[in-house]
């Protein structure tokens, strides 16, 4: 398509002399051509349909054009921190130097100068004219009018120190939850142990333990030696836990006729073994958790002072920001915060049957405040794990890039920290909820919020062919990658935003 032809004749339309052509989304299967504009003066109505016209011209034989228009008028605070987003994105060193108070914008009728103020030091370290060419390209591309950048070098002041980080918080001390043990029956010996420890409170290395449950699983296999031991799969209630007993001989035909559903206690020692907790069990005698007894619910941690590992980041979507400057939002928007977020995992497992649970491999969110999106929580989780080929394809993320990353027990604090205060929204939120649950409980932190999912919205408020992601977000013309974690939350916040808007109060289900 001739780019400048067709912004040549749009220019000669009234309100659209500085317009700016964003982009053009074509969709094969409603044969739609829309042209994306951006105009920073007030137009008719009636000239919509005078630039669809225009459109059809340049658009294929047999497609439609539509036009979408987007009035966009920035002001100098907006156009800085546009700028030191670009540079971010163009060169995080560059970035590291530049503080607000290093960039000047100045408004002329026709457009903007900008200024990047580096120190004589700083410039011999970065290509600046090569920095000052790709945002102005982008502010063009962005914004109506001309924009033209430099680079001005100034002497700049030395840093002031660096503030002191918050002191350590000391780890919260919950001390194991127990239980009575009755019913003893020896099958070998020892003595009889009178509580036994809840098996949601196993976290750690301990040489001296008892846990007590029902059978849920068991099975007699050989040593390389051939001689015989047994694996059992336990529950008593708050977890379940493997177990590995060695039989001896004179346990053995014992051992063997224990069945699924009796119960059991077990003593012994919880050690690592290939990178995880195993219970090695040295006697295995008959008890149970007294009838109708109640474990009381675990204490629960409270949000950290500070991040520690994933810190939380501004984040603001430029269109959104300035496009709707009047518009007005529901109270049910300005009045709640929210926590958009979305995972990447190694698989659909969201429930620890037998022990097996996916991993998370990446975690993205983003905070709307007042309506607005206004911070990012970003981060690959380590997974000890190799990717399978499947989940390499699906997302892009490979082993590569998880090297390094925190544990997913570093994660939830500073996770749990973002959502405090906040109502949580995922796109089928459900699904990545039981994964947060999970690892979130075994940390001991405990996200109870109320969920809102863009699939229920989007079924009440819309009618659609299906309501997957890419589904409403081809609806409300938002462009994003999909299958990674950031990307995807951030889309489904602004959905959630338009659903809002459109329903006016927030679901009661």
């Amino acid at each position: 398509m001739k780019t400048e032809e067709y912004l040549h004749e749009i220019r000669e339309v009234p309100g659209f002399s500085r317009a700016v052509l964003t982009k053009i989304e074509a969709e094969k299967r409603s044969g739609t051509v829309t042209f994306c504009l951006v105009t920073d003066v007030a137009y008719p109505p009636g000239e919509v349909s005078r630039l669809r016209d225009i459109g059809a011209r340049y658009v294929p034989a047999g497609m439609t054009a539509e036009v979408k228009v987007s009035k966009l008028v920035p002001d100098e605070e907006s156009i800085r921190r546009r700028i030191l987003s670009l540079v971010g994105e163009q060169s995080p060193a560059a970035a590291s130097f530049l503080r607000p108070c290093d960039v000047e914008v100045l408004f002329s009728e026709g457009g903007a100068r900008f200024c990047l103020d580096f120190s004589a030091e700083e410039k011999k370290l970065l290509r600046t004219d090569d920095i000052v060419d790709g945002v102005t390209a982008a502010l063009n591309r962005s914004f109506c009018g001309s924009y033209i950048g430099a680079v001005r070098e100034v002497e700049k002041d030395m840093p002031a120190e660096e503030p002191e980080l918050p002191a350590e918080e000391e780890e919260e001390a919950f001390p194991p939850r127990l239980f009575p043990v009755e019913g003893f029956a020896a099958i070998d010996g020892g003595e009889q142990p009178r509580f036994a420890t809840c098996m949601a409170d196993c976290d750690r290395e301990e040489d001296d333990l008892t846990v007590c449950g029902r059978i849920l699983f068991a099975e007699e296999k050989l040593t390389g030696k051939g001689k015989p031991f047994f694996n059992f799969l336990l529950s008593d209630g708050t977890a379940r836990m493997r177990v590995k007993y060695f039989s001896k001989q004179a346990t053995l035909e014992k051992i063997r006729a224990l069945q699924t559903g009796d119960s059991i206690v077990c003593s012994g020692a919880n050690e690592v073994f290939n990178g995880n907790l195993s219970f090695h069990a040295k006697r295995i005698n008959r008890g149970a958790m007294p009838e109708n007894y109640e474990v009381k619910a675990p204490p629960m941690k409270k949000a950290p002072a500070a991040y520690r590992t994933v810190h939380a980041q501004p984040c603001e979507d430029y269109m959104q920001t300035n496009l709707f400057v009047h518009e007005s939002l529901p109270a049910a928007l300005t009045e709640n915060d929210f926590v958009v977020f979305d995972l990447e995992t190694t698989g659909l497992n969201n429930t620890a049957v037998g022990g097996m649970m996916d991993s998370i491999i990446e975690v993205g969110a983003v905070r709307i405040r007042k309506g607005r999106i206004a911070e990012k929580f970003s981060t690959f989780v380590a997974c000890e794990k190799k990717l399978s080929p499947e989940i390499v394809k699906l997302t892009g993320i490979n082993d590569g890039m998880l090297a390094g990353a925190p544990a997913i027990k570093e994660v939830i604090p500073d996770f749990y920290k973002f959502c405090d205060g906040a109502y949580l929204v995922g796109h089928n939120v459900t699904f990545d909820y039981r994964f947060i649950e999970y690892y979130a409980e075994k940390e001991r932190y405990s996200f109870t919020q109320k969920r809102f999912d863009t699939v229920e919205l989007g079924h009440e408020l819309l009618r659609l062919p299906n309501y997957k992601l890419n589904t409403l977000a081809d609806y409300y013309h938002i462009t994003f990658n999909h299958h990674r974690a950031f990307d995807d939350a951030l889309a489904t916040a602004k959905i959630f935003i338009e659903l809002i808007k459109k329903r006016g109060s927030l679901p009661e289900y």
